[in-house]
């Protein structure tokens, strides 16, 4: 097996939520990175969208990366028929190892957690830290109560308007795919 060239981490949901579009969604993300030839990087649960995406890019051939903390073995079930399993000491641990093993963060419908990990590496990205690109993909209008509140922030004048250019907002996984190839393709010509 060849190894992948670009790892793509997922944040998402450890449950499927009350939308069957956003289970429907994990599953195509897992599709679409296995069909790319990409690297799976996620939180290695076995529960929710997060096992949707696992499972899906499992089928379509794809690497899986798995990062869990001890606490959360029994509560998401840590999946370990991944490709490769890694346990941390706690969340911190956790997000620093799935942002340090990919190429770009995409983060599907989710609760408090997945939040914590999208306002994580989109505060490295304002304090220049990285550039990697960081995705909402907001299904069903999803995030849309977050964009409001981001453009908010940078209203009252808490963030420079510039923040609102650190992430792209798109609306399903196909769209996802294509935002995905153009960036990852633009940023291995300018390694190259």
């Amino acid at each position: 097996m060849t190894a992948p060239r670009f790892s793509i981490c997922v944040f998402c949901g450890a449950r499927t939520g009350t939308n069957p579009a956003h289970a429907d969604a994990g599953r195509a993300t897992g599709e679409m990175i296995g069909a790319n030839g990409w690297r799976l990087v996620y939180g290695a649960g076995d529960v929710g969208i997060m096992g949707e995406v696992a499972r899906a890019a499992q089928r379509a051939g794809a690497a899986t990366m798995g990062v869990i903390p001890t606490n959360l073995m029994g509560v998401e079930r840590g999946k370990r028929d991944v490709t490769q399993f890694v346990i941390t000491e706690d969340m911190h641990e956790r997000k620093k190892v799935m942002f340090m093993n990919s190429d770009a963060i995409v983060v599907l419908p989710g609760g408090a957690g997945s939040l914590d990990e999208f306002f994580e590496v989109l505060t490295w990205a304002q304090i220049g830290l990285h550039k990697k690109p960081i995705f909402l993909v907001s299904i069903d209008g999803y995030w849309q109560p977050l964009m409001t509140l981001l453009t908010h922030i940078v209203d009252q004048g808490f963030a420079d308007r510039s923040m609102l250019r650190l992430f792209g907002l798109v609306s399903d996984v196909s769209e996802l795919q294509a935002a995905l190839r153009a960036t990852l393709s633009a940023r291995h010509a300018s390694n190259e």
